[in-house]
């Protein structure tokens, strides 16, 4: 049986999480152990608050813990549309820097 929480930010939420996403939480440092809550039903960004369902089994996150989100990769794939594509690379800082490598993938997707 499933349930329904809201979760409390102190901070903005973070502006790519959308309805659908899969919220997850860690309680220890090195997030060895993440616990599904379930998807995202509802964000108000004017509150910082997400609210999501949550089977009644699964153990609530606590006030520290670290809250995850995930998409589904089959829904939010992105790429470059067309036959070329321009890149500018910009270092903003006043300390040399040297650019190790650049790459891309590229594949034909239709004739």
């Amino acid at each position: 049986m499933a349930g329904i929480i809201t979760l409390q930010f102190n901070n903005p939420i973070q502006v790519s999480v959308q309805t659908g996403d899969i919220v997850y939480y860690t309680n220890d440092i090195m997030g060895t152990e993440v616990v599904k809550i379930g998807p995202v039903t509802a964000i108000d960004k004017s509150n910082n608050t997400i609210t999501a369902i949550i089977q009644n089994s699964t153990v609530r996150p606590v006030s520290t813990s670290f809250i995850l989100f995930t998409k589904d990769n089959k829904a939010n794939t992105s790429g470059i549309l067309g036959y070329f594509a321009e890149v500018e690379l910009r270092n903003n800082s006043n300390n040399y820097a040297e650019l190790f490598s650049v790459g891309s993938e590229i594949f034909e997707s239709s004739k």
